[in-house]
């Protein structure tokens, strides 16, 4: 079955937004500028031997079927930001070979960690307990996939939660629909002592208890040095299971009124799953410099520096170059590899995508410095012993993957992309008994001018059979498609 709807706003009708589009958008902002975002590295090369369970038996745990590494955005305006796609402290795909280098002796950890995953449905109490922490009156509705509470017709707030675990949620203060009438106080709206400056950590740690408290990560670390114009963002890291987590952030923004303007994560509990033999912190560098090295071999570029020829009179060009100027690549296409510092390194859980589905696994987080007095970043590695872990499938899929993440609710499969204003968009599917093959289609608009704007777009697929443990594939790609 599939959907189709027009996205051109521009040329049609106006249309008061929805609060659920505000608060799609307001979601990408979110992931992106504190709260949510995170960057693992689940490439497992060759390198290394297990430090600990090598002649365990394969039977104790289920191989680890790992999905292509994704990186998520960087945050913006931040001058030390990487190009976009590339996160803080991972190697530019277009850029010169990484090589990471240990400053001292590194850890060995322990000999075994088990992986984690939130499973099951988001219930309405789960939901309501959340809103009310974020002072959203109302009961949650169902909205395709998700949960919903508020809209324009409430407080100017609206809380949305995808109903599979993990549970993602996204809140965000809407603007009013009217406009506010002078001498009176309106949703959105700051109060008059408010100053436009952001409040301190601790008043912002403060405001964002309830919030955690709520979500169960009330003995989070936290940090909330990151600011976003006069917001400050709370960034809340979990422990798990004793351990530190990399990527299972839940970010709560905080206005310069003092309340909560916006956040995200995810609202159900990790269960415990089965265990792996864990290698040592050493054993992981050399796995990630081997997969850096496997990738700068299939990545050569043309040997060789072209320089433009001078005119009659000018003399040639020579001596250093100057900076800004493109790297001469050698003859043989290599390029020299750049080295990045590791001073330390911790066993935690990272974030990875297993089977599409968001696992928290045993990895080493290397504190890595870029270059002599550089910024710091974190790296992570997947620390399962190698025989445990099954890579992604190759050759690699094609092409870019139109759908980003999906959220299924029964028969009801929810699609989110990326997609233009003016074109109309349909999603289909092709159901299988291990998989969910999901095609976009687009169809431009044929008349008239166009802005070239991208936005976060939903269609809602109803399937013949509820989705239950079936994979969803993007059919352009051949990509295994996470579950928001």
């Amino acid at each position: 079955m599939s959907t189709e709807r027009p996205d051109n706003d521009v040329t049609g009708p106006r249309r008061r937004r929805t609060p659920l589009a505000v608060a799609s958008v307001a979601a990408a902002v979110l992931l992106a500028g504190g709260g949510g975002a995170y960057w693992a590295t689940t490439a497992s090369g060759d390198g290394g031997a297990a430090d600990g369970g090598g002649n365990a038996s394969r039977d104790a745990a289920p191989v680890l079927a790992l999905d292509a590494a994704e990186a998520a955005p960087a945050t913006p305006g931040d001058p030390d930001t990487p190009p976009p796609g590339i996160a803080p402290g991972e190697p530019d795909p277009n850029g010169p070979p990484v090589v990471y280098r240990a400053e001292g002796k590194l850890p060995d950890g322990p000999d075994k960690a088990a992986v984690h995953r939130a499973t099951g449905t988001v219930s309405p109490a789960e939901v309501a307990r959340l809103a009310k922490a974020l002072g959203i009156p109302g009961t949650p509705r169902t909205v395709d996939a998700s949960w919903v509470v508020g809209d324009e017709d409430g407080p100017g707030a609206l809380l949305k939660v995808t109903k599979q675990a993990p549970g993602t949620w996204t809140f965000a203060r809407t603007t009013p629909v009217e406009p506010c009438e002078p001498g009176k106080m309106c949703a959105n709206q700051s109060p008059p002592e408010a100053d436009g400056k952001p409040v301190s950590e601790q008043a912002a740690k403060a405001a964002a208890a309830p919030v955690l408290k709520a979500v169960g990560q009330e003995d989070a670390a936290l940090d909330a040095a990151q600011l976003m114009g006069d917001v400050r963002v709370v960034n809340a890291e979990p422990k798990v299971d004793g351990l530190p987590t990399y990527g299972w952030t839940t970010g709560v923004q905080i206005g310069p009124d003092g309340t909560v303007a916006g956040g995200s994560g995810q609202l159900k509990s990790l269960e415990k799953g089965a265990t792996y033999p864990v290698i040592g912190a050493e054993a992981a560098l050399n796995q990630l410099n081997e997969a850096g090295r496997a990738k700068g071999e299939a990545s050569r570029d043309i040997g060789g520096c072209a320089t433009p020829v001078p005119l009659e009179g000018e003399p040639k060009p020579g001596g250093e170059p100057k900076p800004g100027d493109p790297q001469c690549v050698p003859s043989n296409g290599k390029r020299a590899p750049v080295q990045h510092t590791v001073e330390g390194a911790v066993f935690g859980l990272a974030l990875s995508y297993v089977e599409g589905r968001q696992t928290l696994v045993p990895s080493w987080l290397f504190q890595v410095r870029q270059g002599s007095g550089g910024p710091e970043s974190t790296v992570t590695q997947i620390a399962v012993a190698p025989e445990y872990v099954e890579k992604p499938a190759t050759p690699s899929p094609s092409g870019d993957r139109k759908a980003t993440s999906y959220a299924a609710d029964g028969r009801t499969l929810e699609v989110t992309f990326w997609g233009g204003v003016c074109s109309t968009y349909t999603a289909s599917a092709e159901e299988s008994p291990d998989q969910v093959r999901i095609t976009i289609t687009e169809k431009p608009q044929k008349d008239g001018a166009c802005i070239m704007i991208a936005k976060e777009l939903k269609r809602t697929v109803t399937l013949e059979k509820p989705l239950g443990d079936r994979t969803v594939i993007d059919a352009e790609s051949g990509a295994t498609v996470p579950r928001s």
